[in-house]
């Protein structure tokens, strides 16, 4: 799978239902050569001008399962928020 078909999946945290976005960038183990985190942009602030107010960092063993639609994740959003 490539990034760009993951940019069009829609993240779902199956603990609450909420909807957190979509993929907009990965982290990797360049020694590895492994996938370890995807960042999902949080909301704008004031009319997408500033900014976003956080992004959701989200470690690949989180993802429960990837479809055709979306990708199902299971985290704690207050523990994956973070400031950009």
């Amino acid at each position: 799978m490539r990034l760009c078909e993951l940019r069009d999946k829609e993240v779902i945290n199956i603990c609450d239902g909420q909807k957190l976005g979509y993929i907009e960038d990965l982290e990797f183990d360049l020694c590895k050569g492994e996938i370890y985190k995807v960042i999902i942009p949080g909301p704008c602030k004031v009319w997408g001008i500033l900014g976003r107010e956080f992004e959701y960092v989200i470690d690949v063993r989180c993802i429960r399962r990837v479809g055709p639609d979306v990708v199902l994740v299971e985290v704690d959003r207050e523990k994956v928020r973070n400031s950009p």
